[in-house]
């Protein structure tokens, strides 16, 4: 499917979209009177409310030049949100994924602004994600032709702008790719196989197998991976999108658990096909890395993922173990199913220690306790410097990719203080989401940084328009807001 902007109605007419409230309707441009006349009556006649995402279908004479004629609604209040303008766009992929024809689409002068065009364009290309490649039938939906937006500003900007848009798109239909993919397919080593291919999109792609972190005393995120048979990798992709070189980079790390079993500490069958999704931090890294270089952003960035499988067998990780990290910290093992903080610290570590960068973000399924705290309607966001999660906030306003700040404080630190080692890996006594934070907090000494537990929007959102799959992608969008609304 393609989405373009142009200044006036084609003079191919199959199926017009008008998005509007009640009172703009009259107003909308580049319609004759004797449309309006026929569209009014149809209103009339349907009752139709104008509510908002509620839609009229009209079918349209020959001699209104249209085969099929359909009204959105905005509601009362005629201000829409970005991300309302993204469900607009969905909304009209949606209603035309029977069709296969072109759509011309008008909307009100409330929402005519460039960043809502634009939004309701990328919109419309998020509806078209599906994942059906390991079903025998596949699914038979035609998207339509093409989608034109009718602007009467300078359709040939828009355009231009759009390329940022359909590129932040392509990163989210590959975490979700990722996510979705079982585990008996994505294994820690076919994972890191895949990211080595994007460097064909310009990325620096380096790979650290398990000698290699052996040697940097990477302990923790080895002992996850014990009781695999696949080797885990620690992953790291770069984009060099300016060309000085003294620019801090900006670091992003995330926690690719390709299957978490719990490890010893087993989890219960109950949904244990579910940990296929314990990736998916890593995934919005690899998404956003992959979006950056198709728009070739203006920055220096570095993403890294730890890439494991927590399995159990003879060999596999125990409670009561001690282990090394790479800072030279050590952490006893209360819980192996807290294996997620294991492979963090030592990726973060080991971004701060060799790139110094601007600031580090890291991304991880991590606490079940976040989700008892915001549903799955908001990540929870901790960190050590309110200028970045600030940025993050603003960014994730923007993206529709909500967050939302949760305390950090030493009060808490005593919690995960162990007799044996220097902590252990899981709190006792409540705040897990809070204590698993502070465990990582350990292991960034006092670079700028947030940390963002997704275990509540990775997967299992509420389904709408753009997104009707099980993995969202949420991530990427809000990482790519921040670094160009900041960064760049």
């Amino acid at each position: 499917m393609k989405v373009s902007f142009v200044n006036k109605l084609s003079e191919k007419k199959e199926t017009l979209v008008i998005v509007s409230d009640r009172s703009s309707m009259p107003k909308i441009a580049g319609l004759g009177q004797k449309t309006l006349n026929s569209i009014n009556l149809a209103i009339k006649n349907e009752n139709f409310k104008f509510n908002k995402l509620q839609t009229l279908e009209i079918i349209s004479s020959d001699k209104l030049g249209y085969s099929k004629i359909i009204i959105i609604g905005l509601g009362e209040d005629p201000s829409v949100s970005l991300r309302e303008s993204d469900l607009i766009g969905g909304k009209i992929t949606q209603l035309n994924s029977k069709t296969n024809s072109n759509i011309d689409v008008l909307v009100s002068k409330n929402i005519s602004n460039d960043e809502s065009m634009l939004r309701i364009g990328y919109g419309s290309i998020l509806a078209t994600y599906k994942f059906d490649k390991y079903k025998s039938k596949k699914s038979k939906t035609n998207f339509s032709k093409t989608i034109k937006l009718v602007s009467n500003k300078n359709s040939r900007s828009l355009s231009k702008k759009f390329n940022h848009k359909k590129s932040v798109a392509q990163g989210v239909f590959l975490a979700r790719d990722l996510v979705n993919e079982p585990s008996n397919i994505l294994n820690p080593e076919d994972y890191a196989k895949r990211i080595k291919g994007l460097s064909k999109y310009g990325l620096k792609v380096e790979v650290l197998n398990e000698v290699k972190m052996k040697k940097l005393g990477m302990d923790s995120l080895l002992g996850v991976g014990r009781g695999s048979q696949y080797d885990s990798q620690l992953v790291i992709i770069k984009w060099d999108g300016l060309k000085t070189k003294k620019t801090k980079p900006l670091c992003f790390v995330g926690k690719g658990v390709c299957f978490d079993s719990g490890g010893i500490s087993l989890k219960p069958g109950n949904k244990m096909e579910e940990m296929i999704g314990d990736m998916g931090g890593s995934a919005a890294v690899v998404g956003l890395m992959k979006s950056l270089a198709l728009r070739k952003a203006k920055a220096n960035v570095v993403g890294i993922v730890g890439l494991v499988e927590n399995m159990p067998d003879g060999t596999a990780q125990k409670p009561g173990d001690i282990v090394n990290t790479m800072s030279g910290q050590t952490i006893e093992i209360q819980n192996t199913d807290a294996e997620g903080r294991l492979v963090l610290a030592d990726a973060l570590w080991y971004a701060q220690d060799r790139f110094k960068p601007e600031f580090m973000i890291d991304l991880a399924t991590l606490t079940g306790a976040i989700v008892m705290s915001l549903g799955n309607k908001m990540a929870g966001i901790f960190s050590n410097n309110d200028s970045l999660s600030d940025k993050l906030f603003v960014a994730g306003q923007e993206s529709g990719d909500l967050v939302w700040r949760l305390p950090l404080s030493s009060s808490y630190d005593k919690m995960i203080n162990s007799q044996f080692a220097d902590m252990k890996n899981i709190g006792m006594g409540g705040a897990g989401s809070i204590t698993a934070a502070q465990f990582l907090k350990r292991f960034v000494n006092k670079v700028p940084w947030v940390h963002v537990d997704i275990a509540g929007t990775a997967t299992g959102m509420e389904k709408n328009s753009i997104n009707t799959s099980w993995a969202t992608g949420f991530g990427v969008h809000l990482l790519d807001t921040l670094v160009s609304k900041f960064y760049e």
